[in-house]
């Protein structure tokens, strides 16, 4: 006879109450344990930190359990934020990726009780190479705390699971040290808005922040322009051609006097304007907006936003046109 060994269990019963009051219990729990964590932003927080801003290789994250799925976020947030840092299996690492790790880096470990076996039997040989060795632990006493150069401590009064198994606040705590380590050395090092946008270029920060006018701009030949002795029917065959709505005015030297758009060829049909013999000197809107090549997309648009206007020209700091963009241009680079 085959028998279940799958333990019995009562069908789940729904009470909205309770379930609400549960989830509550385990934000204040988890929040205690990041609030205490404050009292140990101490010396050796610092030391950590200068340790890490000294490293001349990369920070080579590591854990155990979900202690590794922790470490892994916290390499991920090392590396955005300035500090060069990859996660290591310390499982694997026994098995040969601990040839990835090098004189020249520095090893962060977790371990909620610091005696994790695949995290000590890699410790002899970071010893051995002369790497320095961070721990993040909840326990002082243990191994890891007691063989690392700097331990910080993440110990927690209670885990939120209340059956005190599943790493809940413990996680959380080590999560929330591993973000302070990541800020303190980001605001050390004056990292900026564009630092973080060069290695986030596929994200919208990054679009808003390298993106530049001349990246999306039409130039050339694509550009619509007519010259000031143009007459009216001129610009409206430019405008079809190019549709940007628009088409610049500009001088023998390509310098621009004005603008002619879609709203003043719809004004000028109302009072019945003669298309071959007005010129568009006469018409155009003379102090038009503008902006240079080098000025950022997202800065056009809000000057866009601002003035009504869906398109533009592009001039450069002579005053010379050298190209035209619309808001489609800027939709489809992802900047709005």
């Amino acid at each position: 006879m085959v028998r279940d060994l799958q333990p019995h269990r009562p069908a789940p019963h729904f009470d909205a109450r309770a379930l609400c009051e549960a989830g509550i219990r385990v934000i204040a729990t988890e929040a205690a344990a990041v609030k205490a964590l404050e009292s140990r932003i101490d010396d050796r927080f610092a030391l950590a930190c200068r340790i890490l801003m000294e490293c001349r290789g990369r920070v080579v994250v590591t854990g155990m359990g979900k202690s590794g799925h922790i470490a892994g976020k916290i390499a991920a947030t090392l590396a955005s934020t300035g500090t060069p840092a990859f996660f290591v299996h310390p499982g694997e690492a026994g098995h040969g990726d601990l040839g990835m790790i090098t004189p020249e880096d520095v090893v962060l470990a977790l371990s909620h009780s610091g005696d994790s076996a695949e995290i000590l039997t890699i410790i002899p040989i970071l010893k051995r190479l002369g790497i320095p060795l961070i721990a993040m632990t909840g326990n002082h006493q243990s191994t890891l705390a007691t063989q690392a150069d700097v331990a910080l401590d993440t110990g927690i009064t209670e885990e939120a699971c209340p059956l005190g198994l599943a790493p809940t606040s413990s996680t959380t705590a080590a999560l929330a040290m591993g973000d302070a380590l990541a800020v303190a050395m980001l605001e050390a090092r004056g990292f900026s808005r564009e630092d973080f946008a060069f290695s986030h270029p596929s994200g919208s920060l990054g679009r808003r922040l390298l993106i530049r006018v001349r990246d999306i701009m039409h130039q050339g030949d694509a550009v619509p322009k007519v010259r000031e002795s143009a007459v009216l029917r001129e610009a409206v065959l430019e405008m079809t051609a190019k549709k940007l709505g628009m088409t610049a005015v500009v001088n023998e030297s390509d310098e621009v006097l004005g603008i002619f758009t879609d709203g003043d060829l719809r004004r000028l049909l109302e009072i019945s304007m003669d298309l071959h013999e007005t010129k568009i000197s006469e018409v155009m809107m003379r102090h038009c907006t503008s902006v240079d090549p080098d000025c950022l997309a997202a800065e056009t648009v809000r000057i866009m936003e601002e003035k009504s206007i869906n398109a533009l020209l592009v001039v450069a700091p002579e005053g010379h046109l050298v190209g035209a963009l619309n808001m489609h241009d800027l939709l489809r680079a992802g900047v709005v």
